[in-house]
């Protein structure tokens, strides 16, 4: 995998090298399936596991890059963000002349389905408060709220790793999934405990699932603006309610912020990543 520099208004664009150079947009359009991960294609082609980098790119705030890969997945690394957080710093980033437009929520959005919940809802900077409900010992219920402005996301959302169960593990492998999975790159849940400890955050779950929201919600296309409130949702639900906020105009507006207010509220200006390389 290669990150590559971008122009003003690319967005952000996976290319798989080993398909003469085919581009799939990430946007919400090209979502094809939602379960364990979130995966898009286009025409056939299809790139997997997408939510950690897009995840990485919102909380440093790059606008505008090519994601080079030779395979349909992206690397799992060690299973959070802050591997492709790294990286990109080590390249470095590259402000932009044209002024970053957001996706500014107008009016609330809520979705429920049984237990599950989502909504947006207007405000002025990004927010989350997501929370969770796993029967595990070391879980349970959890709740984490972040405000991802002056470096939140680094520092408090990267770093934590996804999860599974090893009694889940067989199951899983059969229906095709999980194949690279390891402890190196996963939280490993056993009945009890876990086997791959230690935890880099006591409630390094529910920030994994904050993690993955932050990616699933840059398919929206641009920086949001609002406050979002998830409770047991799943890549599906994250992915459902970007298309209903992208199919109804009247629920936001396309915005600029003056620089000086971007700095100090939201210090992610208009942005691109320097070549970097993950091989």
């Amino acid at each position: 995998m290669r990150i590559l520099p971008a122009p003003s208004g690319t967005g952000i664009v996976f290319r798989r090298i080993d398909l003469d150079g085919f581009e799939i947009e990430a946007v919400s359009r090209n979502v094809a399936r939602v379960s364990y991960a979130t995966s898009l294609m286009k025409k056939g082609v299809l790139i997997s596991t997408t939510e950690h980098v897009l995840s990485a790119f919102i909380g440093l705030g790059i606008d505008n890059a090519i994601v080079e890969l030779d395979n349909l997945e992206l690397p799992i690394l060690d299973g959070s963000a802050k591997p492709f957080v790294d990286m990109i710093r080590k390249a470095g980033i590259r402000k932009q002349r044209r002024a970053r437009k957001y996706l500014k929520i107008r009016r609330e959005v809520e979705m429920r389905e049984g237990n599950k919940f989502i909504a947006v809802y207007p405000a002025d900077s990004y927010s989350v408060s997501y929370s969770i409900n796993f029967p595990h010992p070391l879980i349970g219920k959890e709740t984490f709220q972040v405000e991802l402005t002056n470096g939140s996301y680094l520092k408090h959302i990267a770093p934590a790793r996804t999860f599974g169960s090893r009694e889940d593990e067989q199951a899983m492998r059969d229906m095709g999934l999980i194949r690279g999975a390891s402890r190196e790159n996963c939280i490993v849940l056993t009945r009890d405990g876990i086997e791959n400890g230690p935890l880099r955050f006591s409630d390094e779950f529910v920030r994994h699932k904050v993690l993955d929201l932050v990616g699933d919600l840059a398919l929206l296309g641009k920086q949001l603006l609002g406050k979002v409130v998830a409770d047991r949702a799943g890549h599906a639900m994250h992915t459902a309610v970007v298309s209903r906020i992208l199919r109804d105009k009247s629920l936001w507006d396309e915005v600029t912020v003056p620089e000086e207010a971007e700095d100090r509220e939201i210090p992610r200006r208009s942005e691109a990543a320097a070549g970097s390389s993950l091989q």
